[in-house]
């Protein structure tokens, strides 16, 4: 067996960014995914500046730009008449944060961090490989391995699980405490192109709409060629829920109609998408460890959280850097499993926590929605920025 050899189950953005950040630092890499092709689904995401300073360090930056937009600003809004609560300023983020904040596509991430991984020799990908579970022995990790109708096993000196928020290596190292949370809401998305949307809401700018049970997310991406839209509406799918994937598709006329009394561009917007999207929005309470020996979870396998804080993907990336890190110290792999443990797991379980309560904030209606708009303009968009630092702040 080689030495500092890493295993990873998973080949998502979370899973990817701890290959790319070991092979850096010296490790072999071996990442099992079970796709047959490496292609990410899902809508626009925001890497902010706590998770693009990890991609600047793993090479991966440079290549998101073309594709990126750094929004000058988050601009609040009440769903009835489109007026503005708060804008947030972001021009001066990178000044503020360490690092800059960016939008863009999953896909386009996803894409770049594959094709980094394909030109590292370091890193071995294996599609089409399902780890079906680990094992401890003498010095080091095993893995089982089912590749069509053949099954295999893997060894090296550490395993990660970063298989998603449905990790079978979780339920291997914990059963099935903590079960998947449905939040009976569901995440709506598409692509306008940028000549179908409103005029209005092509500013180089996140907007954020607030109405009862409902919020609408948009912002421009690969160059302003196309608006990225997502509206989350409070939706009780039953039963079907745990089906659906990321992919499910949607009826617009159900859509339109649950968005019939919001201001007129955000409907035209609406209107304006070519097709749509959806899957059930679930979390996790956070879970009491995330290591077992020689093996560690990381992103959603061991974090899964709601996107009301747009931090899904921003925090498997700190669980990479921070695990590279820590096997980078030269403790033991345990130990710094251990290490790792102790510098993610709190920080990440506060901001599940704080996205769940985020959410609520979102879907407010009658007085209380009242209350929180006489809020945000209260307290205007630079004093709403200062309650970011907490977790934007480059560590």
């Amino acid at each position: 067996m080689t030495s500092s050899q890493a295993l990873i189950a998973g080949a998502g953005i979370g899973g990817l960014c701890a290959a790319l950040g070991l092979a850096k630092a010296g490790w072999k890499v071996r990442v099992f995914e079970q796709a047959e092709i490496l292609q990410e689904a899902g809508a626009g995401l925001q890497l902010s500046p706590n998770a693009s300073v990890i991609l600047k360090r793993f090479g991966v930056l440079d290549d998101l730009l073309p594709a990126s937009l750094s929004p000058e600003a988050i601009r609040i809004r009440r769903a009835g008449d489109g007026a503005a609560l708060a804008v947030i300023p972001l021009k001066d983020a990178e000044a503020r944060w360490g690092a800059p904040y960016l939008v863009v596509h999953r896909g386009d991430l996803h894409r770049a961090l594959v094709e980094r991984a394909r030109a590292e020799t370091a890193i071995d990908l294996c599609t089409g490989c399902r780890v079906t579970g680990f094992a401890p022995a003498d010095g080091f990790v095993e893995i089982s391995i089912q590749q069509g109708a053949n099954r295999s096993a893997a060894a090296g000196d550490v395993f990660i699980g970063a298989d998603g928020s449905r990790s079978r290596i979780r339920d291997q190292m914990l059963g099935r405490e903590g079960a998947l949370r449905p939040s009976r809401r569901t995440a709506w998305r598409s692509l306008v192109a940028a000549g179908d949307a409103p005029a209005s809401l092509l500013r180089p700018e996140t907007g954020l709409w607030l109405g009862r049970k409902a919020h609408l997310v948009h912002y421009p991406l690969r160059g302003g060629s196309v608006v990225n839209v997502v509206a989350i509406v409070e939706e009780d799918s039953g039963a079907q829920a745990a089906a659906m994937g990321w992919s499910t598709p949607g009826d617009a006329a159900f859509l339109e109609a649950r968005f019939s009394d919001w201001e007129q561009s955000a409907r035209a917007l609406l209107h304006a998408a070519p097709g749509w999207r959806k899957w059930p929005l679930f979390d996790r309470d956070p879970i009491p460890t995330w290591i077992q020996g020689r093996a560690a979870l990381l992103g959603d396998a061991a974090h899964p959280m709601l996107p009301f804080l747009a931090q899904g993907a921003a925090q498997a990336i700190e669980d990479a850097g921070a695990l590279v890190e820590a096997l980078s110290a030269g403790a033991g792999v345990e130990r710094a499993l251990l290490a790792y443990q102790t510098a993610r797991r709190a920080r990440a379980g506060r901001v599940q926590l704080a996205s769940r309560r985020q959410g609520e904030l979102y879907h407010l209606s009658g007085p209380a929605a009242l209350a929180r708009d006489l809020a945000f303009r209260a307290i205007g968009g630079r004093r709403l920025l200062a309650h970011q630092d907490w977790l934007y702040a480059v560590r």
